[in-house]
């Protein structure tokens, strides 16, 4: 659950991180005149998504007259498709300099991560992308409740000889440091950022704030939540990757796990998963972390949840397979089917016309590598037999284990070697 960045900044606060003073947050243009603003302020768009700034949602005012007409404004302004409900004042800051700092969590290693960098008040994921030395990153080892000193003064060190600190300065932000790791801990948070901290003359300041929470602890925030004003669950859709928003107008379950816009690292095999339900999503997800561990040096990565829910139609489980393969970061798919509710004979066709589709397309096919077994089994192995027969190129990629001869373990085992074998022979 996402929490806006006055009340992140609340948190922050409440934590000892140094904010700009607040004035208040408006749901009108007559409510300006009961926050008794001292310009310059900057007035910003409440609104649950990023890319704010560029959208015009952010701007330096200078006098009353000036706040109220941006205020009038913003309030009929959508960003990203979200309607700007509200607008919240804060003291502007004079900027000296700028970083980022962020902790969230590795989605391959599952360790807490510690993320900075000098280049603060921009867009942190291009930064990332264009410019990767410019990112500082240190794993916590054991997801350790308290940031270690030896990882904090690595960070530092770089961070104060890249912005030239003060000694002042220096010893403030690396309390800050101190203290959004402890807040991330303290909150059950899935990301706490600063971008940017902002370095004025003789002091450092979080000038924007942002928290993610983790829904699966929100039992434990019940005192963050009622000192927020929060009183049930916020539904948070702000930001739906762009499989995500494919799959809900194809109606069926679908959550990335990775960042869509992720780099691919060529020795890591990405893994996307079509199983029989949600429960087989779940162990699918797990056992595929396990094999990548046990067997091929921790590099393997499941990239999806995905849940085809009971009785699904041929064309759906068609469309199922055309996300992952149209999804460039896909290495390799593992599907299972285990026909209760569901029929093996509806899975097999589904997935056989994605692949005569894109083969007669010419679009991308990956390897496909899984099992059926359950309702329907004769009829799915006797279509799966005759259209290999009819149409062996376009079935070329696709292996699919008929019976329960073998577990769905050793299954992924086996489709995430062939993965890598077909990997290898494309970079070679």
């Amino acid at each position: 659950m996402k929490l806006y960045e006055h009340e992140s900044k609340r948190v922050f606060e409440q934590g000892g991180i140094p904010i700009p003073k607040q004035y208040g947050v408006v749901h009108s243009v007559d409510e300006v005149d009961d926050l008794n603003l001292e310009f310059p302020v900057m007035a910003k768009a409440a609104v649950l998504t990023g890319g704010r700034g560029k959208a015009g949602g952010v701007k330096k005012l200078t006098s009353l007259e000036e706040a109220k007409e941006f205020t009038a404004k913003l309030l009929k302004l959508r960003i990203k498709e979200h309607p700007v409900e509200m607008v919240f004042f804060e003291e502007a800051v004079e900027e000296k300099g700028a970083c980022y700092i962020g902790v969230t969590t590795d989605p391959k290693s599952f360790n807490i991560v510690l993320i900075a960098s000098a280049s603060g008040g921009v867009d942190i994921e291009e930064i990332a992308r264009t410019q990767p030395d410019a990112i500082i990153k240190r794993e916590i080892p054991n997801n350790a409740l308290i940031l270690q000193y030896t990882i904090k003064e690595e960070v530092m060190s770089e961070l104060s000889l890249q912005l030239q600190l003060s000694p002042k300065q220096n010893e403030e932000l690396s309390l800050i440091v101190d203290k959004i790791y402890r807040i991330f801990q303290n909150t059950d948070a899935k990301l706490c950022e600063i971008n940017p901290v902002i370095i004025t003359q003789d002091s450092v300041v979080a000038a924007d704030a942002k928290i993610v929470l983790d829904d699966n602890g929100l039992y434990r925030q019940s005192k963050l939540l009622e000192d927020l004003g929060i009183t049930s669950r916020r539904h948070d859709i702000a930001e739906p990757t762009i499989n995500e928003k494919k799959a809900y107008k194809l109606k069926f379950p679908y959550i990335d796990l990775l960042d869509p816009n992720l780099d691919k690292e060529n020795e890591f095999l990405y893994v996307g998963l079509v199983p029989g339900g949600a429960g087989y999503g779940i162990f699918s997800i797990d056992e595929v972390v396990k094999i990548g561990k046990e067997f091929f040096n921790n590099k393997v990565v499941p990239i999806n949840f995905m849940d085809s829910g009971g009785g699904p139609s041929q064309n759906r489980v068609a469309d199922m397979f055309h996300l992952l393969m149209d999804y460039p970061i896909t290495d390799v798919i593992i599907t299972s089917r285990f026909g209760g509710i569901s029929s093996c004979d509806v899975f097999i066709r589904g997935l056989i016309q994605a692949l005569r589709d894109r083969y007669r397309n010419k679009q991308r096919i990956i390897p496909i590598y899984g099992r059926m077994v359950g309702t329907d089994l004769p009829s799915a192995r006797n279509f799966l037999e005759k259209a290999k027969i009819e149409t062996p190129k376009a079935l070329k990629m696709m292996e699919i284990v008929v019976g329960n001869e073998k577990i769905m373990a050793d299954i992924i085992k086996e489709g995430i070697k062939k993965g890598f074998d077909f990997k290898r022979e494309v970079f070679s």
